[in-house]
Order: C-alpha cells, then sequence, then structure tokens
C-alpha cells in the first residue's frame, strides 16, 4: 500500500448524549462538567483513549480542554486533571440498545444525571446513566477490514457491499454514515443502506440500522439482533454473521475519504497514465487510469496527484510531468490557482502545466492562456456533506433556508456541468441565491456553484456573484464572504 498518509486511520471524536437528549459539556470555567447542551460541537466532542495500565479501563479526554473527565469516591465528576490519574479511569458496559453506561473503575458507582447536576455515585443504571454515541467526525469515509485489510465498496453487479478492495478507489468505496434515533446506517454513493442480511434497500429500516461499540480504537456495528457485520465468503459480503461478541473479524476501521478528481485538458480529452508513464491528456472516457487521489498539504497548500498506477506526478527532466514518484517531495506538489470554471497548477519550477501538441503535459509555461487552464471534476462525493467552524448543513425547519451550526446533517447530491457543480437538497430542490445572499434549496432550475479545493479537506464555494458561501452569527448559509477563509471553508 502506498504511504505519505494516503491511509489515514480517523481519529474517533464523538459526544455523548443523555436520556434527556442532552450532550455531555466540558466547560472552560472551572473545570466543570454538565449535560445542557442540545447540539454537538467543540465543547461536547471526546476522545476515547486506552487505559496506559492495559487494563479494560478507558479514558474520556474533552478535545477541547485536552483534560480528562475524572469521578472521585464521593462522586464528583469534573474534566480538570491533564494528566489522567486513578480517578479518570472508567469501564464502558454497552447495553442491550447500544447506549453506553460509564462505570468508575475504582469506586464502582455509575456516571449520569441531569442537566448540571451530574454525578458518579448511582449504585444502580436507571435511564439516567444511559449514554448515546454520537461520532464527531465527518461522516463520509472509507471503511477498511481489520481481519482481511480490505475496503469495503458498492458492487453493483451482485448488488451487496464487499469488504475486497486493495485500494479505496472510485465513487464505489465511499461510504457515509447516517445517524438517526440513536443508531447508525450505511449508505452507499446511489443513496442504499445496509440491511443486516446484506442486502441493499432504499429506507433505513429497523435492520439497517447499528449501533457502535468500539474496541482498541476500531469501530463494530451490532444489529437489531445482536449481531455485528464482517465480511463473509470467499468475496467478503458484508453481512451480519453469528457473533455476538465483536472479534477481528467484526472490527473496521475508518479512514479520511480524500478527493479523487479527473482533469480535461483544452482538446476536451482527459488526462491520464493509460499509455505508461508520461501525464498525457489523450483520453476519451473516465476509468481509473483517468481518474487521481488528490491531496493537499497543511503547510504548503499545495497539490499532490496519485494515480491508480502507484505513483505520484512528478516534475522530470525538460518540464515533463511523469506517475513515477513513489515519496512525496517538492517536485510532486503542484499550485491551484482558480480562474473561474477551470483550474491552472504550477508546479515546482515556478512555471504553469500546460498541453503540449502532442497531448503530453509539461511545467514549461510562464503564462496561464487556454492550453494551461483544466477543468477539475471531483468524482468521489455525488453525494455531500457539508461541515463548517459551526457545525453541519442542514434544511432548516419550516424553510426553504439553510442552517450551519446543526449537530446532525442532511445529504445534498452533486451534478456537474462545464467546471461547475449543481446541488440538489430535499425533494429534489436545487439550491440558488435568493434576496439579501441567502441561500435557498427549493429551485425548480439548478444555478451552478464553483468548487475551490483550498485546504486539505476542505473547500469553498463560490457562487456565480463571486461571492462565497458561509455561515456566521445568524446560523445560516449566505453567500456573503470576499474571501476563501475561516467560514467560508467547508469540510467535505
Amino acid at each position: 500500500m502506498p504511504t505519505n498518509g494516503l491511509h489515514q486511520v480517523l481519529k474517533i471524536q464523538f459526544g455523548l448524549v443523555n436520556d434527556a437528549n442532552r450532550y455531555l459539556t466540558a466547560e472552560s470555567f472551572g473545570f466543570k462538567v454538565n449535560a445542557s447542551a442540545s447540539s454537538l460541537k467543540r465543547k461536547q466532542t471526546w476522545v476515547l483513549e486506552p487505559d496506559p495500565g492495559q487494563g479494560t479501563a478507558v479514558l474520556f479526554r474533552s478535545s477541547h480542554l485536552g483534560r480528562y473527565l475524572s469521578a472521585e469516591e464521593d462522586g464528583r465528576v469534573a474534566c480538570e486533571m491533564d494528566r489522567p490519574g486513578r480517578d479518570c479511569r472508567f469501564l464502558v458496559l454497552p447495553q442491550p440498545d447500544g447506549r453506553w453506561v460509564l462505570q468508575s473503575e475504582p469506586h464502582g458507582r455509575f456516571f449520569g444525571g441531569t442537566e448540571d447536576q451530574l454525578s458518579c455515585f448511582a449504585t444502580a443504571i436507571s435511564p439516567a446513566e444511559l449514554w448515546t454515541v454520537h461520532l464527531a467526525i465527518h461522516p463520509q469515509a472509507h471503511l477498511l477490514s481489520v481481519s482481511r485489510r480490505r475496503y469495503v465498496h458498492l458492487c453493483l453487479q451482485e448488488d451487496e457491499m464487499a469488504a475486497d478492495g486493495d485500494m479505496p478507489w472510485g465513487v464505489d468505496a465511499l461510504l457515509t454514515l447516517i445517524f438517526q434515533s440513536r443508531r447508525y446506517s450505511l449508505k452507499s454513493y446511489d443513496s442504499r443502506y445496509l440491511r443486516s442480511d446484506g442486502r441493499l434497500v432504499w429506507e433505513p429500516e429497523a435492520r439497517a440500522c447499528y449501533t457502535l461499540e468500539f474496541k482498541a480504537g476500531k469501530l463494530a456495528f451490532k444489529d437489531c439482533d445482536g449481531r455485528y457485520l464482517a465480511p463473509v465468503g470467499p468475496a467478503g459480503t458484508l453481512k451480519a454473521g453469528r457473533n455476538t461478541r465483536p472479534g477481528k473479524d467484526e472490527l473496521f476501521d475508518l479512514e479520511q475519504s480524500h478527493p479523487q478528481v479527473v482533469l480535461v485538458a483544452a482538446n476536451h480529452r482527459y488526462v491520464s497514465v493509460r499509455q505508461g508513464i508520461n501525464v498525457s491528456a489523450n483520453q476519451d472516457e473516465e476509468l481509473d487510469h483517468e481518474t487521481f487521489l488528490m491531496q493537499i498539504d497543511q503547510e504548503t497548500k499545495k497539490s499532490t496527484f496519485y494515480s491508480s498506477t502507484g505513483g505520484y506526478w512528478t516534475l522530470v527532466t525538460h518540464g515533463g510531468l511523469q506517475a513515477t514518484a513513489t515519496q512525496v517531495s517538492a517536485n510532486t506538489m503542484f499550485e491551484m490557482e482558480w480562474h473561474g470554471r477551470r483550474v491552472a497548477l504550477k508546479a515546482s519550477n515556478g512555471r504553469y502545466v500546460c498541453m503540449k501538441k502532442n497531448g503530453q503535459l509539461a511545467a514549461i509555461s510562464d503564462f496561464v492562456g487556454e492550453d494551461e487552464l483544466f477543468i477539475l471534476k471531483l468524482i468521489n462525493r455525488p453525494i455531500l456533506v457539508l461541515r463548517g467552524l459551526d457545525g453541519f448543513v442542514c434544511h432548516r425547519r419550516g424553510s426553504n433556508q439553510l442552517d450551519t451550526n446543526r449537530s446532525t446533517y442532511d445529504v445534498f447530491h452533486l451534478s456537474f456541468r462545464d467546471g461547475a457543480y449543481q446541488i440538489r437538497g430535499r425533494g429534489a430542490g436545487f439550491w440558488y441565491i435568493g434576496s439579501h445572499g441567502s441561500v435557498c434549496s427549493d429551485g425548480d432550475l439548478a444555478e451552478d456553484f464553483l468548487f475551490e479545493f483550498r485546504e486539505r479537506g476542505r473547500l469553498a464555494i463560490r457562487a456565480l456573484s463571486g461571492k462565497y458561501l458561509c455561515g456566521g452569527a445568524s446560523g445560516l448559509l449566505r453567500a456573503d464572504a470576499d474571501l476563501p477563509m475561516g467560514e467560508a471553508l467547508w469540510e467535505y
């Protein structure tokens, strides 16, 4: 498998929701904890860590404070310890409905309560001691079987999901985790849900909903009968097996889903490595050889392009481009310049990539003209979930506008035309810019939006007015930002 961060296991961050639908919150002032928040934001986000003593206990670290949840012998709870001590050790007791009970390991009491009346002093489990796990990560990812070391993807011919992919290549490897009614569903790119018998269905029915369990930093999916999803048989068909306890076969890693793109040059042909190591614009269809995994460096904001043949684009002698590099270096990084519906790429030699007369690409141009401009199309997000600084984008109830600060998310559908995207929401209505710059989601006609990939895992969305979509104090999605930064960047 390739290195250089192509396969990045996501750090599991989550919120804990009590029986009153309020989130466990770590406050900065006094390092107190409460269960008063109605949505999942920074103060409500926790990370599960193993006990350094190698026991069965775990630690709960506040992602916001970097401090650990603790429970004293008298039941007092706080989140003030910057190093885990004896009082920070908890046992997680999964319940039949998938919820968790947290028990202080040294003191044997159960953690629960409501509002600011939390304690770890209960001797018996009541509804107040039950917690639902709500993942705080972006819900679109790749799923890797721990036992088989293969990626789950949608097999259209067999009409199933299977863990048999060496690489998470193409749109069929994209999975979306849908959270509703305290359970999760696995949604494929064509908007179907995986049922526990291995069938794909159009609605998240009871047998297509799972509770999550964590084991040694891995995920397990338990169905309504208490059995766990696992790859079954030679084909690795994903379905619930016989086991009622998660072993290695039932464990999965969630990996970040990097953007996969195709590029079209001025000759209207796809950029490809089909005919060898040279990167050329010479193909009329988009298949694996025309698909490239794009990663943006956090520091330089420059991009790399990784091919299905196992090599990065790299600058070679006389400005040529070949897909042969096995390691990321200065010569594999390209600066992206956005020109409306097109993009230009500047190589490490300071020159722009252009299409030569024979279709080969080379970084030999000092200026941007027609031959230096490319259409860049995102192919592995036919369905889209957007998260900003304050939360997820979601339809506002009773309105055609969109919220940007929700802990739950809506799934939007993307289409593409000539360098621009069209976004459809609930009821097949299209996004458009309404009065005063507000984004509406009930349009009969498609309006174009431009996607600019600015940071790793984050994009800016530009309206035809030139303004960028952003959130803000109102909590509404608006085309109001002049620059693609801060509230105008969206995790996708």
